[in-house]
């Protein structure tokens, strides 16, 4: 396997050999790895179960889910540069990706045992959840920062594109799979296909959408392994003692000088903003549907294979502009379409549309979406997912770019400060709201301030020019 020179080597040794073929596509592979565990567990299959038949209300597992993902967030927040900059210090990326990788997937297995009506199921799924989320986002933080080393600068966007795109269909991949195979109706006992669920899982007590966790563990162990089989990682630099000691180091020289690096700055401020909407969105995106208009696992599903399916088409164009135009246009012009929506689906409800026009609402035996204001959540998710791909590629490439040399995983432990430190605060403005209104389209509409803050912020930031690819390709490198 190809050793990369470390990013803390200067820079004037020698040239750097960039991955090929085989590196590159385990780690685009590895996006895909992780992608399940979001669309399954936090958004889609689970979550809206936790919702609609665990938690006594719809307004109460919305709430509780938001509290427990701000707890995720905060212990981010408050461990992610140390641990970003240990790891610089010490070299390898690959055991944080396979340590961290385990505990997401103790997490989500641990889910399988939340039953409708189990004692402690509650506590064991927002516990569970969070462990899962926490061991996922911190694998996330180290396989990103493996990035600069992989490909030159100009090939940065692309790289990062295509792996969310990648990422996403791997997420609606295994979102048809437990709907056409595990996941059943629990009146019918039928799959989305008209089958019986496969293994002999029981509809009634909801097996199909509690074996959302364990899918989406065994899925990360079977696409992270080319990761850690062919992508090149850093050489080892120094021991775990003594990077421990220079992580701390750094990390307080990096606050220390933080405001020298003034675009970094405000593009981490900017991306701590608009990435709690987006958390806070997408956590809630199902678990809305199934409170608002009721929809079954089944139908929020459907829902979420449009979303992934519109957010694989959004992050491969993202990253073809991000080329071209530049991250921080592409990063733009998503949030304003994010805004649009999350306002949109405020104005939203079972009868009415956008807050002005009357609707029917459907009736049983009118089939999936039958309602007008289904029929809009469905667009707006579709613009959600085109807009989301490209905010999340765009950004981490925007960061590769900004990024002081050298420094590169203590940034992205910074990205995910950002990206974290504040991020209890969406979903627990989404739990206040509905909490305080008891009512879950209230508990949305703040979420639009999130995206124009953001927006604001971004556009403070200066983007430096393009540097020309320096380096040596590999002979069979890859262009993503």
């Amino acid at each position: 396997m190809t050793i990369v020179p470390s990013p803390d080597a200067p820079a004037a040794t020698t040239p750097v050999v960039y991955a090929g073929r085989p590196g590159i596509l385990g780690w685009l592979l590895f996006d895909c790895s992780t992608q399940p565990f979001f669309t399954l567990v936090t958004t889609f299959v689970f979550a809206p179960y936790f919702a609609s038949a665990v938690a006594e209300t719809a307004a109460e597992g919305q709430a509780l889910w938001g509290y427990a993902t701000a707890a995720a967030g905060l212990l981010i927040a408050l461990t992610a540069p140390f641990l970003g900059a240990v790891a610089d210090a010490a070299g390898s990326r690959k055991p944080w990706i396979a340590a961290f990788g385990g505990m997401m997937m103790l997490g989500s297995a641990a889910l399988w045992f939340v039953a409708p009506g189990a004692p402690f199921a509650i506590p064991l799924a927002l516990v569970a959840f969070a462990v899962g989320t926490v061991g996922v986002e911190y694998a996330t933080i180290f396989n990103n920062a493996m990035m600069p080393t992989l490909v030159p600068e100009d090939r940065l966007g692309r790289l990062s594109g295509t792996g969310w795109a990648i990422g996403y269909a791997g997420g609606l991949v295994s979102l048809l799979l437990t709907l056409g195979l595990l996941a059943a109706d629990p009146d019918t006992g039928r799959t989305l296909v008209g089958l019986e669920p496969l293994f002999g899982l029981d509809p009634e007590t909801r097996q199909g959408d509690r074996i959302a966790g364990p899918f989406a563990a065994v899925w990360f162990l079977v696409f992270a392994t080319p990761m850690f089989l062919f992508t090149p990682d850093v050489g080892r630099a120094a021991p775990l003692g003594e990077a421990l000691r220079e992580g701390a180091l750094k990390v307080k020289d990096t606050f220390t000088h933080i405001r020298g690096q003034r675009n970094v700055a405000i593009f981490l401020a900017a991306n701590m903003i608009y990435t709690d909407g987006l958390i806070a969105l997408f956590a809630f995106g199902g678990v809305y549907a199934a409170g608002v208009f009721g929809w079954t696992t089944v139908e929020v599903g459907l829902f979420g294979v449009l979303l992934t399916i519109t957010g694989t088409v959004g992050a491969l164009l993202g990253g073809r502009l991000d080329d071209r135009i530049g991250a921080k246009r592409v990063v733009s012009g998503s949030l304003v379409l994010l805004g649009f929506s999350a306002a949109a689906i405020a104005s939203l409800d079972r009868d009415s549309l956008f807050l002005v026009f009357p609707a029917e609402p459907a009736v049983e035996g009118d089939g999936f979406f039958a309602s007008a204001p289904e029929q809009a959540l469905l667009v707006l998710a579709g613009l959600i997912g085109f807009a989301a791909g490209p905010v999340q590629a765009a950004s981490r490439s925007l960061l590769c770019r900004l990024a002081p040399p050298g420094k590169i995983t203590q940034f992205f432990g910074l990205f995910a400060l950002t990206g974290k430190i504040t991020s209890f605060l969406g979903p627990l403005t989404v739990g206040f709201v509905t909490d305080l209104t008891d009512s879950q389209r209230a508990g949305v509409l703040p979420l639009v301030a999130f995206f124009a803050v953001g927006f604001a912020l971004l556009s403070m930031v200066k983007t430096p020019p393009r540097a020309p690819a320096d380096g040596v390709s590999g002979g069979n490198a890859a262009s993503p």
